[in-house]
């Protein structure tokens, strides 16, 4: 039985795959703000140590990022050092993986990974330090813009 090449259909179908790509890959390159009601503490097993409520808000632009946890006095700013970017749907389907050297109001750097998930729909963002190994922290997005 012969398979007959059907040429416009695989062309459309590239196209579309390219679009998709290409739309999930620039939401990597825009500023995205997460904002949270709940901080979780977890150990290295993924276990909740505590929770705090508090409003959390997480911006990240091409180049910086900006944890303002609570309130003004323990915000943490840095610079991206590298990112790695793949969200089928984005912001509800994918992962990104952020490497930043952050500080805050006392000076103190850290060198911090985010890791952004989303699965199902619910993004959750895990924060975690080379200087703090086996602490995480942990917010589930409220909204992920």
């Amino acid at each position: 039985m012969k398979t007959k090449f059907n040429f416009k259909t695989t062309i459309l179908t590239l196209l579309l795959f390219v679009a998709g790509s290409t739309a999930a890959f620039a939401q990597c390159d825009k500023t995205a703000t997460l904002t949270s009601s709940t901080t979780n503490y977890v150990d290295d097993k993924g276990v909740v140590q505590r929770s705090k409520e508090e409003n959390v808000i997480i911006t990240i632009t091409p180049t910086d990022l900006t944890i303002v946890p609570g309130d003004d006095d323990h915000k943490m700013t840095g610079k991206i050092t590298s990112k790695t970017c793949d969200w089928k749907i984005p912001f509800k389907e994918g992962k990104s993986v952020i490497k930043s050297t952050v500080s805050g109001n006392s000076g103190d750097e850290k060198h911090a990974t985010l890791t952004i998930e989303g699965k199902d729909g619910k993004v959750t963002l895990t924060f975690e330090t080379e200087e703090s190994v086996g602490k995480k922290i942990q917010v589930v997005a409220d909204k992920f813009e």
